[in-house]
């Protein structure tokens, strides 16, 4: 291991379970570094915080009080189970249970029961999808608690998430992405950003990442953050023009009006949108909604399951399933409809 001396304002704390978690402090300031030292996260995320390019470092905060949920929280941010979250779940998890338990971080974690649990789904009744976002936030939290002997009875068990009915994000026809492109012309960042997302089939989170050192001999290969997979994606000739064309950062192809990164997924999905309003489109349209176009051409065309989840970076077969049978369906109607205009 590199000398710890040689990197000024890093320091590490040893939790109670013997982990070492790394920080960088500087001016009663910090900011908590990935776990794993000397790994190329770990040094990335260190010179962000080193040059200032990252989000401003978090004040120290005073110790939680042993016992309280905010204890079990702040416990369960340092666990295990909580770093094997892809970034952006930690970052979704961690802001749930900031809410969820704001009025009452000061109880005991102990006094949580399954009618407790029911009630803060009850609450959020009229919008099911951040009812069940609250479901798995909390039902992490007490499976590991249970199973680090913390409580004794997981409160979660025996609370059904709510049943939604919905296809999820709008999937952007083809005319809405030629509208959006005669708007935006090539070379400007904007068309740059929807061939990304198009030709690529990257999430929001890869997507302001993905860069020249992922591409070498006309394929990007990156590491996706939501689910860790591995995808390697070829640069086709549209794509490649769109990028040439395109001033690009040094590390991210797609930057801010000022040059940088975006500094967030966030933050990119909202300048987008902004784009798609110039570009006359309805309020549905939004960049993930071009993962799932991008998904339901290639599958129209043949793609097999199998070669879907090798593109969009699916850990499980039945997502890339669902796109295929929607495209073995409209092949099998189109057959059966030709059969009976023949016959007649």
């Amino acid at each position: 291991m590199e000398d710890m001396s040689r990197k000024p304002f890093l320091s590490h704390e040893k939790t109670r379970h013997g982990k070492l978690v790394w920080y960088f402090k500087r001016n009663g300031r910090r900011v908590r570094l990935p776990s794993t030292y000397g790994s190329a996260e770990f040094n990335a995320a260190y010179e962000k915080a080193l040059t200032g390019s990252s989000a401003a470092p978090e004040p120290l905060k005073a110790k939680s009080k042993s016992g309280s949920l905010k204890w079990l929280v702040d416990q369960y941010k340092l666990s295990g189970a909580f770093a094997s979250l892809a970034p952006a779940t930690r970052r979704q998890r961690e802001n749930i249970l900031l809410q969820a338990f704001k009025k009452n971080e000061n109880d005991p974690f102990a006094g949580v029961t399954k009618a407790a649990i029911k009630k803060g789904m009850d609450n959020r009744a009229s919008t099911p999808n951040a009812a069940n976002n609250f479901l798995k936030a909390v039902s992490h939290l007490f499976k590991w608690a249970t199973e680090a002997e913390h409580v004794s009875v997981n409160p979660v068990i025996g609370v059904t998430k709510v049943n939604v009915k919905t296809d999820g994000f709008h999937t952007w026809s083809v005319e809405q992405v030629e509208q959006y492109r005669a708007k935006h012309k090539i070379g400007t960042r904007a068309r740059l950003a929807i061939d990304l997302l198009l030709f690529l089939g990257l999430r929001r989170g890869d997507v302001v990442v993905v860069g020249k050192q992922h591409m070498k001999d006309g394929l990007i290969s990156i590491r996706t953050g939501k689910t860790g997979e591995w995808v390697f994606l070829p640069v086709f000739k549209q794509l490649q023009e769109s990028i040439d064309a395109t001033p690009t950062g040094d590390l991210a192809f797609l930057t801010t009006s000022t040059g940088k990164p975006f500094t967030s997924p966030a933050s990119f999905g909202n300048w987008f949108r902004d784009r798609c309003v110039e570009a006359g489109l309805p309020n549905v349209c939004r960049a993930h909604g071009l993962r799932k176009a991008g998904a339901t051409i290639a599958a129209n065309e043949g793609s097999t399951a199998h070669e879907l989840m090798a593109m969009y970076g699916w850990a499980r077969l039945s997502m890339a399933e669902m796109y295929t049978r929607q495209a073995d369906k409209k092949k099998l109607a189109h057959g059966a409809s030709e059969r009976l205009a023949n016959k007649m």
